[in-house]
């Protein structure tokens, strides 16, 4: 998860009520568009609290870059969107140096990914030569090219989709970069009373171009240093160490989840925790949200990682594994 700077200079720290105000905001706006997803808008809420990023995977026509796109309306600042293909370069996106005839020396150009939010459509349509270019901006916030690094706009949040089941022309996300993402998340079958207020609603045009964004980046980064200074107690601590270690140690899964993953699931429950508002984290925060913080990090023995076609497979095992770990007692 890329850095967050701490507030600068006389600047006043956001009381805490504004902040779950804040988050909630955000939640609100994306579900005028977004209808009957209020668990995958509250995961990716969750994610952009906590400084990481959100992979979204399923079917064509389930919603995915709507829901991207809506949490990039949410939000002030750049936004840049990259279509993924089989012929994108790193340069494509991290930028290059181009030729100054006048000054005789190369200068600079940024790429996409200099936006505040990156929505990343179709991630895994891109070659593992293209995928790794965005390995150092999504964890470290910045690129490096030609040998200078250059820092990215600061919040910085990147949203990618993903098909699960076309592998025509696909190429896996190696487990350097899923591990990268905060939390990963199947959006699933709408109702019929949500599916028939989506239809009707964009019969005469996409809703999600007349969203407004409802929180600017100085707000967000106020926010995210607000997720950080929520209280985890030993006890909870404790309890998601347990859960993530015991991946490592399950006969069912050849590659558990990293130190990373540990780090991002407290950070992700401290969002939670900032979300409903309260200033403390709570059991409930870390196992509601193991499955999709973990289960995409996972290889299983028989070699396919958590996502895809194994990823239902993978939160079980997760689920599995929170429902079997008692939580301890201070």
């Amino acid at each position: 998860m890329t850095s967050t700077p701490l507030m600068p200079p006389g600047v006043t720290m956001p009381a805490r009520d504004d902040l779950t105000a804040l988050a909630q905001r955000i939640v609100t706006n994306v579900e005028q568009v977004v209808h009957g997803r209020h668990r995958a808008v509250e995961l990716v809420t969750c994610a952009l609290l906590a400084g990481g990023h959100a992979l979204i995977e399923d079917v064509p026509g389930s919603g995915k870059t709507t829901l991207a796109r809506a949490f990039a309306r949410s939000l002030g600042g750049t936004f840049h969107r990259i279509q993924a293909t089989a012929d994108l370069l790193p340069s494509d996106i991290t930028g290059s140096g181009v030729w100054d005839p006048d000054q005789h020396r190369f200068h600079f150009v940024p790429g996409p990914l200099f936006a505040h939010v990156v929505l990343v459509d179709e991630l895994n349509r891109t070659p593992p030569r293209t995928q790794s270019a965005f390995l150092e901006a999504m964890d470290e916030g910045a690129v490096t090219v030609d040998g200078v690094r250059h820092g990215l706009p600061d919040p910085f949040f990147v949203v990618a989709t993903q098909n699960p089941l076309e592998q025509h022309g696909t190429y896996p996300l190696p487990e350097g970069q899923l591990d990268r993402f905060a939390v990963c998340l199947r959006l699933g079958g709408l109702d019929l009373a949500s599916e028939r207020q989506v239809v009707r609603e964009q019969l005469v045009r996409p809703t999600v171009d007349d969203l407004r964004a409802v929180v600017d980046p100085e707000q967000l980064t106020a926010a995210r240093i607000g997720v950080r200074t929520t209280y985890v107690a030993d006890a909870v601590l404790e309890h998601a160490l347990a859960v993530v270690r015991a991946t490592r140690e399950d006969p069912r899964i050849q590659l558990g989840a990293s130190s990373r993953a540990a780090l991002t699931l407290v950070r992700c429950a401290q969002a939670r925790a900032l979300l409903t508002g309260r200033d403390y984290v709570v059991p409930d925060d870390t196992k509601v949200l193991a499955p999709s913080v973990l289960a995409h990090r996972l290889v299983l023995v028989d070699g396919t990682s958590g996502t895809g076609s194994a990823a239902g497979r993978a939160e079980g095992l997760v689920a599995d594994l929170v429902a079997l770990i008692p939580v301890p007692v201070q």
